[in-house]
């Protein structure tokens, strides 16, 4: 499985950026997609994760409201929406691959390159 994101940029605060995670490769209706964003100097934090049957979300207490997981499986393809954008929201997000709904980073066995978000204050 491979997972190319993308769609980071530099946005200033109260401003919406939509994230995508493209999967390539072996998937289920039972994986998950997770979505992960680590700031410098700060270890990596769980964001969202999704079922690809899409029957199965969830996004992390401190960002629902503003963050919002999907996926259109036809393009094999996971977004994350970002609303209400603050500058603790700069890092840089990840998206990665795995079968179980966790949040933790471990858990996940496939990994895209990351895409960074700035937010300007």
């Amino acid at each position: 499985v491979q997972l190319q994101a993308s769609g980071g940029g530099l946005v200033q605060a109260g401003g919406s950026l939509r994230l995508s995670c493209v999967s390539s490769g072996r998937t289920f209706s039972s994986d998950f997609t997770g979505w992960f964003r680590q700031a410098p100097g700060k270890e990596r934090e769980f964001v969202a994760t999704r079922r690809a049957s899409g029957d199965n979300t969830y996004v992390a207490n401190s960002l629902e409201g503003r963050f919002t997981i999907s996926g259109d499986n036809a393009k094999n393809t996971v977004y994350l929406q970002m609303n209400s954008l603050k500058p603790e929201d700069t890092a840089v997000y990840y998206c990665a691959a795995g079968t179980r709904a966790t949040v933790g980073a471990t858990e996940y066995d496939y990994w895209g390159q990351g895409t960074l978000v700035t937010v300007s204050s």
